[in-house]
């Protein structure tokens, strides 16, 4: 039980990458506060982990407050946090020419304010208990795909966090503060997208291998497996590192330039 008697809190968990983090975290002998903006959702995730390894806050994560309601959710609860999971993001396609200042600003306050926010919310409990943050990024924050541009932003703004944070956090507060970016992973919500870009339902069973080597994308699952050794204590004092998680080395590959074979993304 690498989790056993440890609080976790995980922003956008009632669907996706979050939920899969929750579920092994209580796997792992923790309890978990799950958020999200589907209360129905968020109720079916807790009936599934159990009322007293659970408890769900449904709420826009950019409203005022919010940060600091779950955190009291989570010591008036469970009476302690040992961990923040910044994992909640807004999705959306966007480049310059269709970019406006509202919709980039929207991009930003969700994607990168609020997991600072959330943060600074949780500071104190984290102090005393040394506690760790995990960001959940993107390998879009080196650049990104053309369409994904305020995404990408957004996403380079938290490594940044994290790396800043990571540094300054272990000296003062004894706190840690690390991120994994996933690559292409199969959510709920990225199905959902390509449906509606006018893909075909079984869509992801035949990808080009320049884009999946191994015939597949990833599974939630398999990047919650990742999360729980930051979570864990056995990460010991690593801290400000940044992990990506693709099946293939995103910086610096060169695929081949025939574009016939690439799908609607």
């Amino acid at each position: 039980m690498r989790l056993e008697n440890k609080v976790i809190l995980i922003s956008g968990s009632a669907t996706g990458i979050g939920k899969a983090i929750a579920k092994c975290c209580v796997t792992e002998g923790a309890r978990v506060i799950i958020h999200g903006l589907e209360a129905d959702l968020a109720a079916e995730v807790v009936a599934e982990l159990g009322a007293d390894k659970a408890v769900a806050h449904v709420e826009d994560l950019t409203n005022e407050g919010c940060p600091q309601r779950l955190v009291d959710l989570a010591l008036s609860t469970y009476g302690q946090l040992d961990a923040v999971v910044n994992n909640a993001a807004m999705v959306s396609q966007g480049n310059i020419h269709t970019t406006d200042a509202a919709f980039f600003m929207k991009m930003m306050s969700v994607n990168a304010l609020a997991p600072f926010l959330l943060t600074k919310a949780a500071l104190p409990a984290l102090t005393k208990t040394h506690g760790s943050v995990l960001n959940i990024g993107s390998v879009n924050a080196y650049s990104g795909e053309p369409n994904l541009l305020p995404y990408s932003i957004s996403k380079g703004a938290l490594m940044t966090l994290t790396r800043n944070l990571g540094d300054t956090l272990m000296r003062e507060n004894g706190v840690r503060v690390n991120q994994i970016n996933p690559g292409w992973v199969l959510t709920e919500n990225e199905a959902k997208r390509k449906r509606e870009h006018g893909l075909r339902e079984d869509w992801y069973t035949d990808l080009p291998k320049v884009y999946a080597p191994a015939g597949r994308i990833l599974w939630p699952e398999e990047i919650a497996a990742a999360a729980i050794f930051w979570l864990a204590d056995e990460s010991g004092p690593i801290s400000g590192q940044v992990m990506d998680l693709e099946q293939h080395p995103f910086i610096g590959r060169n695929p081949p330039k025939d574009t016939s074979t690439i799908p609607s993304k």
